[in-house]
């Protein structure tokens, strides 16, 4: 059976099998990453993994899953973060619009109504 090695920031040295790991390989390289839990004090532990870690890993038999982003989190964004008092408004605006889909719409340039 294959042993991997790995490093408790508590602990040192710990030997796992494969199915004490997880790896996650995320389509952002920098956001792959490995995880186990330890041993002797049993934390979670996680750590970055490089195209050179996965590869290792998965030759040692630990299964990839897969993360797909989605492209809207890698949008840029401009202006300030929506805070909670701004969804606030917004739901209580809601309860009282007439007609809600005419009113948003009609902040779009070139946006048709529908009847």
């Amino acid at each position: 059976m294959t042993t991997i090695k790995a490093s408790c920031p508590c602990c040192g040295d710990v030997e796992l099998t494969p199915a004490q790991v997880r790896l996650v390989v995320c389509t952002v390289a920098d956001w792959s990453y490995y995880s186990f839990t330890c041993s002797t004090c049993s934390d979670e532990v996680r750590k970055p993994a490089g195209a050179d870690v996965v590869t290792l890993l998965q030759t040692g038999g630990v299964p990839a899953e897969r993360w797909t982003v989605p492209a809207e989190a890698m949008e840029d964004h401009e202006g300030p973060p929506v805070a909670y008092d701004d969804v606030l408004d917004f739901a209580l605006w809601l309860q009282h619009a007439d007609n809600p889909m005419a009113a948003l719409t009609s902040l779009r340039p070139g946006a048709r109504v529908a009847h």
